[in-house]
């Protein structure tokens, strides 16, 4: 015997009614708020959660009660109704109520045709998701004895007739969607959306609209912006079903466009009346629901009635877009239309992307390592890129895994693709500051350098010369060349980041190593340069040959006589640099990479190198050999080498000063600062700051100009972290290079983590990747030890971040609750960055009870 439940078991959706999204879901809440506009919404019941998980565990709610709200001939539709949409949820189930008595009033007012096709639909959906019979047995079309044989096939295989009771028909159907959604499929389909482990379901039970009649009559969708760029625009479809005057009574079935379209009838032009009330209905969603509508409507006989409204779905570009049109409607504030875009989908703006209403041929998957997308020819060397970009002809650098050889052919090409590497290898790093699409740790596609070819994982060769895109921002490789979005920086992009600058209340500042970086982070309004990685000037082929002989130079004099060279060339640099920014700061990382960086290591590029030098083979052979270390990223690197070899920060410091006194006269009063990399103690500070000091005071002397310069330490040793009280004797500020600080924290490889970091994500070793993700509760807390004890001995010292790490809204709020005075990110997140910083300002400013750590 059927067991009832004791509870409220069902509520009928009025004005009035105790409905909520917690309770009842997202659908019936919706629901509600149509119906207080006073749309046309069918009689509508919600069943809540509680309901739903008792109807799963066998406690069926008075369905005849429940079927009598609609009245003794009326037909029914399911609708699951989660708290939040993405969530999903069995499929609607439509015509519930549908038997034979009904068939027959059916066949008598819309005909035989109509009444058949709806009787069939029903039992085909009862047989396949309620009875969970065999759907090959169920999947004929209507037509002259579908019917009937789909009845007989039920009967056959379940022993008994078809249902006629609706009661029971609507008990069966709630039962049997209860149970879908507590099954492990959906539950494992939920995780995956992000919904919680006890997520709960709520049902929607609504009267059938038919859209069948004499009149017009059908059913249709209808929007009134593009889900795609966020223009104003009314898109939508909608089938008309008009039972013809035939003996017969057949159907015709025709669809109409909704606006006037020379390519065939619509709905405006053949009942403009009715178009209008859409408009209506769209207009009071769009005013008093606060938000872009897709309303789902039937006709019955010229009669509108709504069925449901969604939000648009919308790329990120339309979210931008719509956000900023409501709020310069006055719909809602500035405020909330920051909030309603999310900052990473800021990314998307950027660049260009592969159009989403494109069919994909996907060759492999990687890592999303820099958004945007790029078609061009595959080539399998940086000398190969450079020439296909002389030639004019876009190019894709594939190669196993970049080195910093590798920049000029990145500079040349469109995109870059990596078999191997992580969120922080070299080629992700490189590519996200060149603004260029990346994926990385592609592993699934085999790289043949010799033979330049690339295999994908279902066996399709790829040769250099063959066209390929990268999608950066979703990871996958596709073949050929996809129709793509332009960049958006439109007036609704520039308008939404500046609102957000009225806002936030942490720096932004761009990571920029060359002109064309600051200028990029001139346009995306950094607030000044927060890592300027010296030794990328270095690569270009005129310096590289001179940074070679300073490295084989014997003596500290001849390494002199080299940098002497270079001296104009990075003065040149900075002087660009300074003008750029017009006074904003700029923060210059003395040289810190290793060595055997700018050295060949193929035999061919020794002899190059050789016949460059004038130097025997063996010689430069040795040298190579020789400056060699096991873990060059724990070796002679950083202030190490600028201590051992103190000539290089010499150069570079004297380039600065001498640039500054240059772009000072030119303009805006420039106050360089200077940071030292690899820090670990605090008497490597006072020997490189005496140094500096010391070729401050010889240009001053020469130029006879004044100026002032700050002295800081990139944090990136635990132990710099730990020292920061007796370090910031000496520095005005600390920045902490996550990248560095996160590998030696956990101990990892930043280029080789990548081959397990999945792993171990799946199995919650780590909860996500602490090179993609920073690390709060271990490298987080060196940041805190760091910031807290270098701010007890100065406490004007400033703080700040310049990893990766610098674009992720968690670290920037992270940042803010630790009171840092800025973050510094690549400069096309910069965008991202901004966005978030004011996302965090304002849901501090709700939630006035949350103090926020130690912010300042």
């Amino acid at each position: 015997m059927q067991k009832h439940a004791d509870f409220a078991e069902f509520t009928l959706i009025e004005p009035s009614a105790d409905v909520s999204t917690a309770r009842h879901g997202w659908r019936a809440k919706c629901l509600q708020r149509l119906i207080r506009l006073d749309l046309p919404v069918p009689p509508t019941v919600a069943l809540p959660c509680d309901s739903v998980r008792a109807i799963a565990a066998g406690q069926m709610p008075d369905t005849g009660k429940l079927m009598a709200l609609f009245g003794s001939d009326s037909l029914v539709s399911i609708r699951p109704s989660p708290e939040n949409p993405a969530w999903g949820g069995p499929g609607t189930v439509l015509n519930v109520g549908m038997n034979a008595e009904r068939h027959a009033a059916l066949t008598e007012t819309h005909g035989a045709e109509a009444a058949d096709a709806l009787y069939l639909r029903f039992v085909q959906a009862f047989a396949l998701h309620v009875a969970r019979l065999d759907p090959d047995m169920f999947s004929a079309p209507p037509g002259h004895g579908a019917l009937q044989a789909a009845l007989a096939a039920y009967e056959a295989e379940t022993d008994e007739p078809f249902p006629q009771d609706s009661a029971r028909q609507l008990a069966e159907v709630l039962r049997s969607m209860a149970r879908a959604w507590e099954g492990t499929t959906a539950r494992l389909l939920r995780a995956a959306k992000g919904a919680p482990t006890e997520a709960a379901l709520g049902l929607v039970v609504q009267g059938m609209v038919q859209a069948i009649g004499p009149g017009l009559s059908g059913s249709g969708t209808i929007q009134f912006v593009d889900g795609v760029t966020g223009a104003p625009q009314i898109t939508g479809r909608f089938r008309g079903q008009e039972q013809g005057p035939r003996a017969d009574g057949s159907i015709s079935e025709e669809t109409l466009y909704l606006v006037a379209d020379p390519r065939g009838p619509a709905l405006e032009d053949v009942a403009p009346e009715l178009f209008a009330e859409l408009l209506r209905h769209g207009r009071a969603c769009r005013e008093r629901l606060r938000e872009e509508m897709q309303i789902e409507f039937a006709l019955e006989n010229g009669a509108i009635k709504v069925i449901d409204a969604v939000r648009v779905q919308r790329s990120s570009r339309a979210a931008v877009r719509i956000a900023v049109a409501m709020a310069n409607d006055g719909i809602i504030s500035r405020e909330d239309a920051l909030l309603r875009v999310e900052p990473r989908a800021l990314s998307d703006l950027l660049h260009f992307q592969v159009d989403p209403r494109q069919p994909r041929d996907k060759v492999g998957r990687g890592i999303a390592a820099s958004p945007g997308a790029a078609t061009g020819k595959i080539v399998f060397t940086a000398a190969a890129a450079q020439a296909s970009a002389a030639r004019d002809e876009p190019c894709i650098l594939v190669r196993r895994e970049t080195a910093p050889e590798d920049i000029r052919g990145m500079h040349a090409s469109v995109a870059v693709l990596t078999e191997r590497g992580g969120m922080t290898s070299h080629a992700a790093v490189i590519a996200r500051g060149l603004g260029l699409p990346a994926i990385v740790g592609a592993s699934d596609i085999r790289l043949n350098g010799r033979e330049r070819t690339l295999t994908g994982p279902d066996g399709r060769v790829f040769r250099e010369g063959d066209t390929l895109t990268v999608d950066g921002t979703t990871g996958e490789v596709l073949a050929g060349s996809p129709a793509m979005l332009e960049p958006a920086l439109d007036d609704g992009f520039r308008t939404l980041l500046r609102w957000a600058d009225n806002v936030r209340d942490i720096g932004i500042r761009a990571n920029a190593d060359t002109p064309d970086d600051a200028r990029t982070a001139r346009m995306f309004e950094a607030e000044g340069i927060g890592l300027c990685r010296t030794e990328h000037m270095f690569f270009d082929e005129d310096r590289l040959t001179v940074m070679r002989e300073m490295i084989f130079a014997d003596t500290g004099e001849d390494r002199r006589v080299a940098l002497e060279r270079l001296l104009p060339m990075q003065r040149a640099d900075f002087i660009a640099l300074f003008d750029i920014m017009a006074g904003l700061p700029v923060c210059i990382r003395l040289f810190d990479p290793p060595l055997h960086e700018f050295l060949p290591h193929d035999r061919e590029g020794m002899r190059e190198l050789a016949e460059a030098l004038d130097r025997p083979l063996s010689e430069v052979t040795r040298r190579v050999e020789a400056l060699t270390e096991f873990n060059p990223m724990l070796g002679m690197r950083g202030v190490r080498l600028g201590i051992t070899v103190p000539e290089i920060y010499d150069m570079q410091t004297r380039a600065i000063f001498e640039a500054t006194v240059e772009a000072s006269r030119r303009g805006a009063a420039v106050v360089p600062e200077i940071m030292i990399p690899l820090v670990s103690a605090k008497r490597e500070v006072e020997i490189v700051k005496t140094r500096t000091d010391a070729v401050a005071a010889a240009v001053r002397n020469e130029t006879g100009a004044d100026f002032d310069y700050r002295l800081g330490v990139m944090v990136e040793t635990p132990r710099a972290a730990l020292r920061a009280g007796e370090i910031a004797q000496h520095s005005a500020f600390l920045s902490f290079g996550t990248n560095d600080l996160t590998q030696m924290t956990y101990g990892l490889s930043r280029d080789d983590a990548g081959r397990f970091m999945g792993s171990y994500v799946s199995q919650g070793v780590y909860r996500e990747d602490p090179f993609h993700m920073l690390d709060e509760d271990g490298v987080g807390e060196l940041l805190l030890i760091g910031a807290k004890r270098g701010r007890e001995t100065r406490p004007d010292l400033t703080v700040s971040i310049c990893g990766e790490h610098g674009g992720n809204p968690e670290s920037i709020s992270f940042c803010r609750a630790a009171g840092f005075d800025y973050v510094s990110c690549s400069p096309y997140r910069v965008p991202v960055a901004r966005l978030a910083a004011a996302h965090f300002a304002l849901l501090d400013r709700a939630r006035p009870q949350n103090t926020a750590g130690n912010r300042r």
